[in-house]
């Protein structure tokens, strides 16, 4: 079986719903959509973990922009936008509207930042696309980058949510070659990611629990509400240096 590539795969799907949606519609299904839901979501995850106005953000895997759009009212510090399509960064450049942030192609599993660098680095949905070895090397990155007491924040699917289940019914009837990867992971390989990097577990959430604390009210796209607290449905992964 051919394991598929992460850049191919994605840059293929994201010019299919080009041609299929228009812009605004294709830019949120690219990311597997609810642009805003999401977006506060993580917005207040960051923010229940202490980020300030004056941080420096890298959002490796940033698409479109979902967290960037919900982060351009708030932060005056640096903030770091990378991705592995064209399309999903020159939208989400256009989106956010912010002239002094930085907007880049992902160069492979490297961050081309300073040591101690960011307060804040952050893989939403990316880790479920990668090989095992690049979530590790990215990690590995993101340690070097990542302050000390900095928080470096990843989503991750896992068989012991009874929600993630459907995902892996998914692949198993996709039979494409050049599908999007959908990658678990298990907590005992994060620990051990963990224990190698010099890095700390803060705190793993299960997805299908609420654990973000909400100002506000998310409407998802499908007419579901969260109110009070809410979760993103994958799992969350918060760790220190």
């Amino acid at each position: 079986m051919k394991i598929p590539s992460f850049e191919e795969s994605y840059n293929k799907q994201t010019k299919e719903l080009i041609k299929e949606h228009d812009i605004d519609k294709a830019m949120s299904l690219a990311v597997g959509g609810d642009f805003e839901a999401v977006g506060q979501l993580e917005y207040a995850l960051l923010l229940q973990y202490g980020l300030a106005r004056h941080h420096c953000i890298i959002d490796v895997g940033c698409g479109s922009g979902r967290l960037g759009f919900q982060l351009r009212k708030y932060l005056q510090g640096t903030y770091i936008g990378m991705d592995v399509v064209q399309e999903l960064l020159e939208y989400a450049e256009t989106k956010c509207n912010r002239l002094d942030w930085k907007f880049y192609k992902a160069p492979g599993l490297s961050i081309p930042e300073q040591n101690d660098y960011a307060d804040f680095i952050c893989f939403f949905s990316v880790f479920t696309h990668l090989l095992h070895e690049e979530s590790y090397k990215y990690l590995e990155e993101a340690a070097r980058v990542i302050k000390s007491k900095g928080k470096i924040i990843f989503s991750f699917l896992e068989f012991k949510i009874p929600s993630h289940w459907w995902i892996f019914q998914q692949v198993l009837a996709d039979k494409r070659h050049d599908k999007v990867l959908n990658q678990f992971l298990s907590r005992d390989a994060i620990e051990s990611w963990a224990q190698h990097l010099g890095l700390y577990i803060v705190d793993i959430h299960d997805g299908d629990k609420s654990h973000i604390k909400l100002n506000n009210v998310v409407k998802w796209d499908d007419g579901r509400e969260m109110v009070g607290e809410g979760n993103l449905g994958q799992s969350v992964c918060v760790l220190t240096k």
